[in-house]
């Protein structure tokens, strides 16, 4: 199977799983559980949900454990773009080709919405009956609280807000993907190896390597698409980072020297796989794609 077709059954896997939830009948106002699963059904890659699978399929991991965390994942993911998308934050008008939540709720139910998924990511968590232990349950909880919040995600995104209009170093542009982009994606491969009852610290520390490596990776490519990519197949538009003025690899290392980063870190992440006795294949082709990709 094609690491293309590997990451289409993640899609479909995830959105089976959250459509269940939505589907049932939820004590809530009905325009704020609209916007929260317009919020979900967003044409994402998924990219963080299949790497939940892959790490917890290489393990031995439960099936219906990781559509959890799967969802789980998904639903901070998603929270976050709903309030980057904000005039307050990006500003941004469309979402992967389609209007962005605000533009379609409003402001205040956007907001809402995003509140709403980052309390369901960990509800879900805390009320599934995982084959795995209480104890890496529990951890399960403070990996994605941690990944997610001040020393994560939020705090990339505030280190980011800090540098717009400012020359920075490459050192602290690293900073900032690392928590806004890589530590999310590092999380979903840890929640995927939590679930195995037969994981080393050996394979912890060099999925660690792996996910640092392609989350950062992720980014410069993200980056080198802003400036070579276009507004229809990246579905927002091109050159929006330039436009807000954001540091970017190829405004700091030019594109050559982006295109050599992102190569470099996918060797490591390539390292990192070596040194895992179990099939990664699925990790290994993943990695390739993300710098081979055009949206």
């Amino acid at each position: 199977m094609t690491i293309k077709e590997l990451i289409t059954h993640a899609q479909t896997d995830v959105a089976n799983t959250l459509n269940l939830y939505f589907d049932q009948s939820l004590n809530t106002d009905e325009t704020i559980k609209a916007a929260t699963h317009y919020s979900l059904m967003n044409g994402g890659k998924r990219l963080r949900p299949f790497l939940v699978y892959a790490t917890g399929k290489m393990l031995g991991a439960d099936k219906q454990d990781l559509d959890v965390l799967a969802a789980a994942i998904e639903c901070i993911h998603s929270y976050s773009l709903v309030h980057d998308d904000l005039p307050a934050m990006d500003d941004d008008e469309l979402r992967r080709g389609r209007p962005t939540c605000h533009i379609v709720y409003g402001e205040a139910h956007a907001i809402l919405a995003g509140d709403a998924l980052q309390a369901l990511a960990f509800e879900l968590i805390a009320k599934h009956n995982f084959s795995c232990s209480a104890k890496a349950q529990v951890k399960m909880i403070a990996e994605l609280a941690h990944a997610s919040g001040l020393q994560g995600m939020v705090a990339g995104q505030g280190l980011d807000i800090a540098a717009t209009d400012k020359v920075i170093t490459v050192a602290e542009l690293e900073r900032i993907h690392k928590l806004k982009t890589g530590a999310l994606i590092s999380c979903a491969i840890t929640l995927g190896a939590l679930c195995s009852n037969n994981v080393s610290q050996n394979t912890l520390e060099n999925l660690a390597t792996f996910g640092y490596a392609i989350g950062l990776a992720f980014q410069v490519h993200d980056d080198i698409l802003d400036v070579e990519g276009d507004t229809v197949t990246l579905g927002k538009p091109q050159g929006s980072d330039i436009a807000a003025n954001k540091a970017t690899y190829p405004a700091l290392l030019g594109m050559l020297g982006a295109k050599e980063k992102a190569q470099n870190l996918i060797q490591q992440a390539h390292t990192a796989l070596a040194n895992i006795d179990a099939d990664t294949s699925a990790l290994a082709s993943l990695a390739n794609y993300l710098i081979e990709r055009d949206h």
